[in-house]
């Protein structure tokens, strides 16, 4: 059963197939759990050290113009994502998600950072097709979060379905396959690796 505090943070699940990875850690105290949860939040920022974390994949952060950017993630930016094997023609070799929203919340003891993404079109390509495995129905909400001692890192994917409709017929091809195994949890390890190294040292 999901929790309730995330009805406000995870879009709902309506279509296709989703996944929940999570990490934790208990507190000895407030000051070591907020200073956790600052040093959490600010890894989950870093966009261009994912990789470090989640193993399989490398992510660069794009700025809205689609110019590589040195920098914390901000609402509107593109993330460039290159999984192993072929990249997809429509993506130029990428798959690319766009940054929708990033959530601060902080009453009392409660404190959380998510950032949702959504798949989308080459940033250079306006109003071109989806390049991405999964069609733009789906999201990934990154999500720390502290609750007193309690501090998570999380990973939810929502309304998760392949992206057979855009592109070549190899693009269709690839992300049937792609979307085919992360439908049978294959991404499941790599989201786990990630939030696990953005909790841990």
């Amino acid at each position: 059963m999901e929790d309730q505090s995330n009805q406000n943070i995870i879009p709902k699940q309506y279509t296709g197939t989703s996944m929940d990875a999570l990490e934790e850690q208990f507190c000895s105290s407030i000051e070591e759990a907020i200073t956790l949860f600052n040093r959490t939040s600010a890894k989950l920022l870093s966009v261009n050290d994912w990789g470090k974390y989640a193993g399989m994949s490398n992510f660069q952060l794009m700025d809205p113009h689609g110019i590589k950017a040195e920098r914390t993630a901000e609402e509107g930016d593109f993330i460039r994502i290159d999984i192993p094997g072929p990249g997809t023609n429509v993506g130029k070799g990428y798959d690319w998600v766009r940054i929708q929203e990033i959530k601060n919340i902080e009453e009392g003891e409660y404190q959380v950072l998510a950032i949702t993404v959504r798949p989308c079109a080459h940033p250079l390509e306006t109003g071109g097709k989806t390049a991405h495995f999964l069609k733009d129905t789906a999201t990934s909400t990154f999500v720390v979060k502290r609750n007193g001692l309690h501090i998570t890192a999380e990973e939810h994917g929502r309304n998760e379905l392949p992206n057979t409709e855009t592109g070549s017929f190899y693009d269709k091809g690839r992300n049937f396959v792609v979307g085919m195994a992360a439908k049978l949890g294959l991404s499941y390890p790599q989201w786990k690796s990630l939030v696990k190294g953005l909790l841990n040292d």
